[in-house]
């Protein structure tokens, strides 16, 4: 998330919970694939001004709305939750202990299920169609039971009646800078807000220590640079500067780094906290494409920047390492992961997460990684460590920060359906790797 976020929720991509009606079936296609798009422009949500488009009208689809009921029943009636509906009926195997979902307009939310299950799921949380008290609690038995929230015999009709991606999700160097201003413009006072005072959008490294966030995040920087060799006299590239933490790290080791972002936002601020912290003048941020990157380096690092790329890219991303890196140089990497059957299913999806946190991502399974870079460069991987419960806990700690300081982030201009779609975007991510959905490892390879 330092290069673009917890594309888990890829992504958020993304993500691991799809909605209670919309599992994804599996696809034929081989990675890497381009992600079905089509030539209409959408009208954008804009979360930093307020502007949601369609959100507050439920598609107005009778049929529809009454077949994602069934299947909405059918799916919860074993599930261990409480789904509560107006008037005392109960759905569920839960008992009173168990992960509550309140629906409070049932007509509206399960019209929103029938047009399009992967969003409208989210979009009803985000209006109150539907609320829970703790709803990672929630999302995290709907992940578990993922595979059989949809009956199998429907599972091959999804392909039918998907979303397609926008073409403005492709992530050709227009589109990515477009997109990445979408997500990190919002406000480096919001981000400030919620993460620690590394300022670290990615997950952290508790290696079994507890401790504090700040700790595990360092841990996690320590561990990449490690990876990658860099100690003093290292000319290093970091692809996705975040706020500036790992080029500051790398720079305290005595290394030179060149670090490249597509937000302006963040280019201002870690300049600023590169010389507030002394190295200014061995850190340089640009606004630059890492497929515009020219310079040679004996170290290249990024961290969570592969997930925003997008699988048409990927072979353009790990070629510009190699290209990037001199002989005997190391790449040190840190990405969000999913099992590679899954990231098969969700390669074509459009997703809530797309449509409203990071659009254009998908999440690469370790295979997908390791074969692109055997495939595309003269770097081979020779070591990786996998902490995705680690990223469960890091969102755990993000969401209750930004809950319990959420008047600070109300002072800075953002609405209720904002505060409504945040907390869905961490608790949804958190389900995810609660689960094993979804994973997050480094990996260190040689040129």
């Amino acid at each position: 998330m330092d290069g673009r976020g917890p594309r888990v929720a890829c992504a958020i991509t993304r993500p691991a919970v799809h909605g209670v009606v919309g599992a994804a079936c599996r696809q034929s296609q081989e990675w890497p694939m381009s992600p079905r798009t089509t030539r209409r422009a959408p009208d954008l949500p804009r979360p930093g001004q307020g502007v949601w488009p369609g959100l507050w009208s439920p598609p107005p689809s009778v049929v529809r709305a009454r077949i994602a009921e069934s299947l909405f029943r059918r799916a919860v009636r074993a599930a261990p939750v409480r789904v509560e509906l107006p008037g005392g009926q109960v759905l569920g195997a839960g008992g009173p202990a168990a992960p509550a979902m309140r629906v409070h307009r049932p007509d509206a939310f399960f019209r929103r299920l029938g047009v399009d299950a992967k969003i409208g799921f989210g979009e009803a949380y985000m209006v109150g169609d539907w609320t829970s008290a703790e709803p990672a609690d929630l999302l995290t038995a709907f992940a578990a039971r993922l595979t059989t929230l949809v009956p199998p015999a429907l599972q091959p009709l999804r392909r039918w009646v998907e979303r397609r991606h926008p073409e403005s999700d492709r992530n050709d160097v227009a589109n990515s800078r477009r997109n990445a201003h979408r997500h990190y413009d919002l406000s480096n006072d919001l981000f400030r807000i919620f993460l620690d005072d590394t300022m670290t959008y990615s997950s952290a490294w508790f290696d079994g220590c507890g401790g504090t966030l700040a700790d595990a995040q360092l841990r996690k920087i320590d561990g990449v640079l490690d990876y990658a060799g860099v100690r003093r006299g290292s000319r290093v590239l970091e692809i996705g500067t975040g706020w500036g933490a790992l080029a500051i790290r790398a720079a305290r080791r005595g290394a030179t780094v060149t670090s490249l972002t597509l937000s302006a936002e963040q280019r201002a601020l870690a300049v600023r906290r590169a010389q507030d912290a002394g190295v200014g003048d061995r850190v340089a941020v640009h606004l630059r494409d890492y497929r515009e990157e020219r310079g040679r380096y004996d170290a290249v690092v990024s961290v969570e920047m592969v997930e925003a790329v997008g699988a048409e890219y990927w072979p353009a991303y790990f070629a510009a390492v190699d290209r990037a890196l001199l002989p005997g140089g190391r790449f040190g990497l840190q990405s969000i992961t999913m099992p590679h059957d899954r990231m098969r299913a969700s390669a074509g999806s459009y997703g809530w997460v797309h449509k409203y946190v990071f659009p254009g991502g998908l999440i690469p399974s370790v295979r997908a990684i390791e074969d692109t870079v055997r495939a595309h460069t003269a770097m081979r991987v020779v070591d990786s460590r996998e902490f995705g419960r680690d990223y469960a806990e890091t969102l755990r700690r993000w969401r209750e920060r930004f809950l319990s300081r959420w008047d600070e982030v109300a002072a800075l201009g953002f609405d209720d359906t904002f505060r409504r779609m945040w907390e869905f975007y961490l608790a949804y991510s958190e389900a995810g790797f609660r689960v094993g959905h979804l994973g997050v490892r480094q990996f260190a390879a040689v040129k």
